[in-house]
């Protein structure tokens, strides 16, 4: 019986310009499967020439963004830039694609509405797949040269969601859904459910849909120290839930669901994804120990592979680096590849 494997990623790294090539041989050298790339332009480099630098660095590594956002590119522009990491990887591009956050509340603008967010998926999709494309002025446009030259797939899209409208389009004309909606097993079983009726729904096999998820992970022996360390990568995720009322769907918890509000409430976009940020001081330790997986390498083992039991076929290890001193995170990659990811592996027995 044919059995899918699954992909481990690191990502976002946050690696800083000048060191993207030694970060991602590193990452390979680890045994991960890929590497994501921030797409947040005041705060991070650019993602497309960083995977480009990785993809000359590297020889297996996957490599996507994480999240890029309709916001700031033209369909034209963002298939164009994914593409051209497509033919210099041979073909290990990724596009994690979502309706804007922090690349877009930078800069005074908003996030995209789900129908002008489908539409524009679609756009996307056919300039990857060499069409034309009708744009939302009414001009008819084509790619001169993707899908030309080397023979290569087309690039996959990968929408990250939280609530059921995203999960829903992201399944219906994407290739991917990735969730951004904690580490609880019973909200990660009705996220993939929802991608799955929503697939069937559409008259297409929810088998062709690859599903995934952000988890925040910090592998540590000190329970107590991981759970510190690991709040600014929650933060963000837990922010996602707080976007509108049907995005915190799924949240059993009335104490997670006050939190969850409530970091809505005071986030502050400059403190992204930042481990001293004020608004991690409404984490509390319950909460953190539901929305990430922090702490030594056993429990990071049983935590993980109860979500990926659900149907996943992917997971990306959220690790903010931001605020964090460089040797620590390295030390946590390190111990998350040598003692926790053997084990994810040797459990993944999923037919295909």
């Amino acid at each position: 019986m044919e059995t899918k494997r699954l992909e481990i990623w690191a990502g976002p790294m946050f690696a800083w310009a000048g060191s993207i090539g030694d970060t991602a041989r590193r990452i390979e050298d680890l045994g991960f499967d890929g590497m994501g790339f921030a797409d947040t332009q005041i705060i991070y480099y650019d993602p497309y020439v960083a995977m480009g630098v990785a993809a000359q660095a590297t020889k297996r590594l996957l490599l996507r963004t994480m999240v890029s956002t309709p916001v700031t590119r033209h369909p034209s522009v963002m298939a164009g830039a994914i593409a051209t990491v497509q033919q210099e990887s041979g073909g290990r591009a990724i596009l994690g694609l979502g309706r804007g956050d922090s690349a877009a509340a930078l800069i005074g603008e908003r996030e995209f509405t789900s129908a002008a967010f489908e539409r524009y998926i679609g756009q996307l999709q056919g300039y990857l797949r060499g069409e034309e494309v009708l744009l939302d002025n009414g001009f008819r446009s084509r790619s001169d040269w993707i899908g030309r030259g080397r023979n290569l797939p087309k690039v996959p899209i990968d929408v990250a969601a939280t609530g059921p409208r995203v999960i829903a389009l992201g399944a219906r004309a994407a290739d991917g859904v990735s969730f951004s909606i904690g580490a609880e097993p019973d909200r990660m079983a009705w996220a993939v459910n929802c991608a799955r009726v929503a697939r069937r729904q559409a008259g297409q096999d929810p088998a062709t849909l690859r599903m995934g998820a952000f988890v925040p992970v910090f592998v540590h022996p000190d329970a107590d120290y991981a759970r510190q360390l690991i709040k600014g990568s929650i933060a963000p995720i837990a922010r996602f839930s707080a976007m509108s009322p049907s995005a915190s769907q799924g949240i059993r918890s009335e104490e997670d669901r006050a939190i969850v509000k409530e970091i809505g409430r005071v986030y502050d976009m400059a403190g992204h994804g930042h481990a001293e940020a004020a608004h991690i001081s409404v984490i509390t330790d319950s909460f953190a120990d539901r929305w990430a997986v922090a702490g030594p390498a056993g429990y990071c083992i049983e935590r993980l592979a109860k979500l990926i039991a659900v149907g996943l076929d992917s997971i990306v290890i959220g690790l903010s680096t931001r605020g964090l001193n460089n040797t620590e995170v390295g030390e946590a990659w390190t111990r998350f590849a040598k003692e926790v990811m053997p084990a994810l592996r040797s459990a993944r027995e999923i037919p295909g």
